[in-house]
C-alpha cells in the first residue's frame, strides 16, 4: 500500500473515531498503535512509546500545570467580578459600553490566567445579566463574552503557545510578545464593530440610564482593583518577555503571585487550595493525554512518509507558496471546527510549520497566524469548546443555536485579523522585534 493511501487512511480513521464519539486523545492513541502494529509489527510499537517519552522530557511543558493552578486560584478569588465592576463604571455612558467592557475584561483576565473556561464562564455569570438588564442585543451579549473570554488564548500566558513552542522550537518569549500585539489588534477590531453597530442601530446597545452612572472620584477609586492583577501580569509575563525567567520559572512566579493575591484579598482558604489543586490535576491530566496521543499519531504519520506527502502537495499548489499558505490557513480553520486546540497543534504544527519555513516564511509570523486561528477555533461551531462553556451558564431560554449565531460576526472579525497579519506582518511582529 502506497504512502499516499496510508496517510489518507490515518486521517480517515481519525475522523471516524471522532464521529463515533471517542475522545480525541484515545482515538489518537488507538490509531497510532493500530497502524504501528499493522505496518511494523510489535517492534514498531516502540515508535509510539519513544514519541510520548520525548514529550514527557520537554521541560517547558512544566509551565502548563503551574499556569492552570494560577488560573484556578484567581477564579476562586472573584477576580472577574472585581475587574468587571471597574470597567462597568468607566463605560456606562458609552453606547455598547458594557459589551466593550466585557472585551477588555476578557483580555485582562486572559493576561493573568490564560484559561478559556475562567474567562467565558466568569463573564457569562457576571456580564450577561447586566447587558440583558439594560436592553443590549442578545447576539452582541453572547458574542462579546465568547470573543472576550477566549482572548487568553492569544494574550500571554497562553497554554497553547507553550505547547506550540515545545513542538516547533519557536521561542515562547517571542511568541508571547507577538500575542500581545495580536491580542490588542483583536480588542480594537471587536470594539470598532460594537461601537459602529451601536451608533448605527440606536436600540442595539443603548447607553446606561443617568442614575446608574458614577462620578469621576468613584471611577478613579475603582481602578485600585487593577493594581494587584497588573503587578501579577508584570511579574509573570514581564519576567518571561524580558528574558529574566524561562516560561516555567515565570509560571512558578505566577502561581505564587496568585496565591499571594488571594491572601491579600482575604479569599484564600483551605477549600480554595483544595479546589485549585484538584482542578489543576484534572485539566493537566486531560492536556497530557491529548499531547501524548497527538505525539504518537504524528510520529507514526511521519514514519509512513505522511509529512512528505503533505509537503509535496503544498509545494505543487497553484499560486506557489501563497497558495500553500492559504490552503494551510483553511485546513487549520476547518480542523478548529472539530478538534481540541491542543490536538490541532500536535497534528498540524509538526507537518505544516516546517513546510512554511521551507517556503521562506518567517516561522514566528506563521506561528502568530496559527495561534490566531486557534483562538478562533474556540468559538467556531459546531464543536468550539467556548460555545459549550457559555451554554452551561446561560438561562434556559437561550439555545445553543443562539450562541452559534452570535459567534459568527466575531469569527469573521478574527478572520479579518488573520488577513491583516498576512498582508501586514508587522502587526504581529513589531513587539518581538522591539524586545528581542
Amino acid at each position: 500500500m502506497g504512502t499516499d493511501t496510508l496517510s489518507l487512511l490515518m486521517f480517515l480513521a481519525l475522523f471516524l473515531t471522532l464521529a463515533a464519539g471517542l475522545h480525541i486523545s484515545f482515538g489518537l492513541y488507538a490509531i497510532a498503535l493500530g497502524f504501528a502494529y499493522a505496518l511494523w509489527g510489535a517492534g514498531g510499537m516502540s515508535t509510539v512509546v519513544m514519541s510520548i517519552w520525548g514529550m514527557m522530557n520537554n521541560f517547558p511543558l512544566l509551565a502548563i500545570p503551574l499556569f492552570i493552578f494560577m488560573a484556578m486560584v484567581l477564579e476562586r478569588s472573584n477576580l472577574v467580578a472585581d475587574i468587571y465592576d471597574c470597567f462597568y463604571k468607566w463605560s456606562a455612558a458609552l453606547r455598547g459600553g458594557l459589551a466593550i467592557a466585557t472585551i477588555f475584561v476578557g483580555a485582562l483576565i486572559g493576561s493573568v490566567s490564560g484559561v478559556v473556561a475562567a474567562g467565558v464562564i466568569g463573564l457569562g455569570v457576571i456580564a450577561l445579566p447586566q447587558m440583558a438588564k439594560y436592553g443590549y442585543n442578545q447576539g452582541v451579549n453572547l458574542g462579546s463574552i465568547l470573543s472576550g473570554g477566549t482572548l487568553g488564548q492569544i494574550i500571554p500566558p497562553a497554554l497553547v503557545m507553550i505547547v506550540y513552542s515545545a513542538v516547533t522550537s519557536v521561542s515562547v518569549g517571542q511568541l508571547f510578545a507577538s500575542g500581545v500585539g495580536v491580542g490588542l489588534l483583536l480588542v480594537v477590531l471587536f470594539s470598532i464593530y460594537i461601537l459602529t453597530r451601536s451608533y448605527l442601530q440606536k436600540d442595539f446597545c443603548p447607553p446606561l440610564p443617568g442614575e446608574t452612572r458614577v462620578g469621576w472620584r468613584e471611577k478613579v477609586v475603582s481602578l485600585r482593583v487593577l493594581v494587584l492583577p497588573g503587578a501579577l501580569v508584570v511579574a509573570t509575563v514581564g519576567s518571561i518577555l524580558s528574558g529574566a525567567a524561562t516560561p516555567t520559572e515565570g509560571a512558578a512566579v505566577g502561581a505564587f503571585g496568585a496565591v499571594l493575591f488571594s491572601i491579600l484579598r482575604g479569599r484564600f482558604t483551605v477549600g480554595v487550595l483544595r479546589h485549585s489543586m484538584v482542578g489543576t490535576l484534572k485539566v493537566s491530566s486531560m492536556i497530557a493525554w491529548m499531547i501524548g496521543g497527538a505525539a504518537a499519531f504524528s510520529s507514526v504519520f511521519a514514519g509512513i512518509g505522511g509529512n512528505q506527502v503533505i509537503a509535496n502537495i503544498a509545494l505543487n499548489m497553484p499560486g506557489g507558496e501563497w497558495g500553500a499558505l492559504l490552503l494551510s490557513i483553511a485546513f487549520i480553520f476547518v480542523l478548529g471546527m472539530f478538534l481540541e486546540t491542543m490536538a490541532i497543534i500536535m497534528l498540524a504544527a509538526p507537518i505544516l510549520s516546517p513546510i512554511m519555513v521551507q517556503m521562506g516564511f518567517d516561522p514566528l509570523w506563521w506561528a502568530v497566524i496559527f495561534m490566531t486561528l486557534l483562538q478562533a477555533a474556540y468559538i467556531t461551531p459546531p464543536f468550539g469548546v467556548a460555545l459549550f462553556y457559555l451554554k452551561s451558564v446561560t438561562p434556559a431560554h437561550i439555545r445553543l443555536s443562539d450562541i452559534y449565531w452570535s459567534s459568527l460576526p466575531f469569527i469573521a472579525l478574527q478572520l479579518i485579523a488573520v488577513s491583516l497579519l498576512v498582508l501586514f506582518p508587522e502587526l504581529g511582529l513589531w513587539l518581538p522585534r522591539l524586545l528581542f
